[in-house]
């Protein structure tokens, strides 16, 4: 029973995943995300965005505190994440500032 459970979840997660590819443009973006999300829920994605771009530049957690409001647990996992998770945030990091 799990397994199934499991095995929908990943079907649903892998659903919104292609729907995200299929988005083109910044304002597509906003339009999609926007509809999907509630205003507090982009504005947390997009401060823990900063985090991550933050500790990436080595900015110190007092700063970024202060910086974005999240709590230095928050901080703290997001680090987690950057040095250990995935790999997703060095890749869109790299991805980032090869093209600036």
């Amino acid at each position: 029973m799990n397994d199934k459970k499991n095995t929908t979840k990943e079907l649903d997660s892998d659903n919104l995943w292609k729907t995200v590819l299929q988005v083109k443009d910044m304002e597509e973006a906003r339009n999609f995300f926007r509809d999907l999300l509630t205003e507090k829920e982009i504005e947390e994605l997009s401060m823990r965005w900063k985090v991550v771009n933050m500790l990436a530049s080595n900015i110190n957690y007092k700063e970024i505190e202060k910086k974005t409001g999240m709590s230095s647990t928050t901080i703290a996992r997001i680090q987690k994440w950057l040095k250990g998770g995935k790999g997703g945030y060095r890749l869109i990091l790299d991805r980032q500032r090869k093209g600036k």
